[in-house]
């Protein structure tokens, strides 16, 4: 928090030199004798004068500089802290890479390491509950189970079915499950965490550990003196390995525990990872001088001199007769608070129509605006800005209106701007795929199509999507297909996967 610390607006601490000039005048002014110097001979002056008594009271001249230096380091804009991005999910992201090689099947554990995964699991969601969380599954290959959801009977539906028969090839691919988690997440747009459950990693997995812009977090199941693998074999966890990878890909790395201990710090583990890169992917510093107001009100508080209050009470009593009520909290607003200053505060109190009314700057505007729900009018304000910021925020406002087109050409722009932004290319990767889906599902004007080769969905209308492939299906959309139990799905899903990536 140190090496962050800076002022916003640096210039304004040149005034600091005017706190000492008003102290030395004020000195100057109260010197007496320098007064009458010149008038009284100086062997009388010292029997003629009567200098007053010095009080242990702080010098008004002293309290006034102290005011105003306070207020010149507030307007400086003091800061250490970044803003989260406008546009990232307030809970922690976490995508769940269950191990399904044939060795999660041994007993070391009761009942066995990959049912205890599952109890794992289901601890994790009950304390992360509302946050997203997707689940992924892998053995030779990696597949998606669950994409990012908040729909915890969803993933536990799907886990609780997952078996280490499902998978459509035996080995240990832990590289391929960090690069398809990293994917997710960066589609997703947000920071997040992936975590392993797994007896063990390989040494291939460290470069796509590194690779992984996400933090990592390990929890290895069994134990070192290892157990039966159902079907025949023996498999023990090589805690050395693990502990290596941590060190290596700097993940965390701790093994299972009876308790919930494990699962405690596995979420603490994700709020960590979350705050962090937050705190460091925010394009706009949290101005904190307005803190400084504190100090520098109880220093007014000494100022009081006789006929201050009286003064004041007549102010507030003229204010009070000669303004409606209905105008008087604006006008206190308006006296102390900048449109953009009190567009904030509205904003952080989640009156976003509010905000969106006092703010004057574009990017804050369409920012309030797009978190009011109302999109159209936030492209319009986006548009207002050329920044990459601002091309960013318009992309992400055109995809909810379904304007993929136009979201795409919003990235581009952005990515010309500020180029290797990851959130852009990561957003621009999703616009496109949308626009591919949107293209996909449309109905082509077939007149000629016989009749018996027309489909119906569930609402009697002609269209495709009453039967669609299922080699067609994307990954985030077969779940919605349901039509056999959860494990024959996977296992369906998971082998068509599989096929498709060995063709050339």
């Amino acid at each position: 928090m140190i090496a962050d610390f800076h002022f916003l607006r640096p210039w304004w601490l040149l005034a600091l030199l005017l706190p000492p000039i008003l102290v030395w005048m004020a000195s100057r002014a109260g010197d007496i004798r320098d007064r009458w110097k010149g008038i009284i001979a100086p062997h009388l002056l010292d029997s003629l004068v009567i200098e007053p008594e010095r009080g242990k009271r702080l010098a008004p001249a002293w309290t006034l500089a102290i005011i105003l230096a306070l207020s010149i380091v507030g307007v400086a804009g003091t800061t250490w802290r970044r803003d989260p991005p406008p546009f990232v999910s307030d809970t922690a992201s976490l995508v769940i890479a269950v191990d399904l090689s044939p060795t999660m099947d041994a007993k070391d554990i009761s009942p066995s390491r990959l049912e205890r995964v599952k109890l794992k699991i289901h601890d994790i969601l009950a304390a992360r509950s509302g946050a997203r969380t997707a689940v992924i599954a892998y053995s030779g290959t990696a597949h998606l189970v669950v994409p990012l959801t908040d729909d915890a009977d969803l993933i536990l539906s799907y886990t609780d079915a997952l078996a280490t028969r499902l998978m459509p090839q035996p080995g240990k691919d832990t590289a391929a499950a960090l690069r398809l988690a990293d994917r997710l997440l960066k589609e997703d747009g947000g920071s997040g965490t992936v975590l392993l459950l797994t007896d063990g990693i390989e040494d291939e997995a460290i470069d796509a550990a590194k690779a992984t812009e996400a933090g990592l977090v390990v929890l290895g199941v069994g134990t070192p003196a290892g157990g039966a693998v159902e079907g025949g074999g023996f498999a023990k966890v090589d805690l050395d390995a693990l502990k290596a990878f941590g060190s290596d890909a700097g993940a965390s790395v701790a093994t299972v525990t009876d308790d919930d201990a494990d699962v405690r710090w596995i979420v603490q583990k994700v709020a960590t990872n979350f705050s962090r890169q937050t705190a460091s992917t925010g394009d706009r510093w949290h101005d904190l001088g307005w803190w400084l107001l504190v100090p520098v009100a109880l220093f007014f508080g000494l100022s009081f001199r006789r006929g201050w209050v009286t003064r004041t009470a007549a102010i507030l009593l003229a204010f009070k007769l000669l303004v409606p009520e209905t105008a008087q909290a604006e006008t206190f607003e308006d006296m102390w608070l900048t449109p953009d200053q009190q567009g904030r505060l509205a904003y952080e109190r989640g009156d976003f129509n509010a905000a969106a009314a006092h703010f004057k700057d574009p990017l804050w505007k369409g920012t309030a605006l797009y978190r009011a729900g109302k999109f159209k009018e936030a492209v319009d304000t986006f548009g207002l800005s050329d920044t990459p910021e601002a091309w960013f925020d318009k992309g992400n406002a055109l995809l909810h209106l379904g304007s993929f087109e136009d979201g795409i050409t919003a990235y581009k722009k952005a990515l010309e701007k500020r180029v290797g932004w990851a959130d852009a290319e990561a957003n621009l990767a999703l616009a496109r795929r949308l626009l591919k889906q949107q293209q996909d599902n449309e109905e082509p004007d077939q007149p000629n199509e016989k009749p018996d080769s027309v489909q119906f969905d569930d609402k009697g209308k002609k269209g495709k999507a009453g039967t669609v492939q299922a080699a067609a299906e994307t990954s985030d959309m077969w779940i919605k297909n349901i039509q056999a139990s959860p494990a024959d799905l996977m296992a369906r899903k998971f082998a068509i996967e599989a096929e498709q990536e060995k063709k050339p």
